[in-house]
């Protein structure tokens, strides 16, 4: 799952040690989230959201990614 992590992170000036120390992850934890190896849960993805001060729905790019999953959707035959 497509997040917005990385970007705002980056914007806001943080380290990826910061904002696991922020949200109570391991920076491991951040970094899979940022390679998109890992999706959040949504108990992470809501402390996430508090901290940048954005939905869950802008953090982890909801519309985006429905869209995505339908379009695939539509091409299994």
């Amino acid at each position: 799952m497509k997040t917005r992590v990385r970007e705002l992170r980056s914007a806001s000036g943080m380290t990826q040690q910061r904002l696991a120390e922020l949200t109570r992850v391991s920076c491991r934890t951040i970094i899979s989230i940022e390679k998109e190896q890992y999706s959040p849960s949504l108990m992470l993805a809501y402390r996430l959201a508090r901290v940048f001060g954005v939905s869950v729905e802008e953090l982890c790019c909801l519309k985006e990614n429905y869209v995505r999953e339908e379009r695939d959707y539509e091409n299994i035959d």
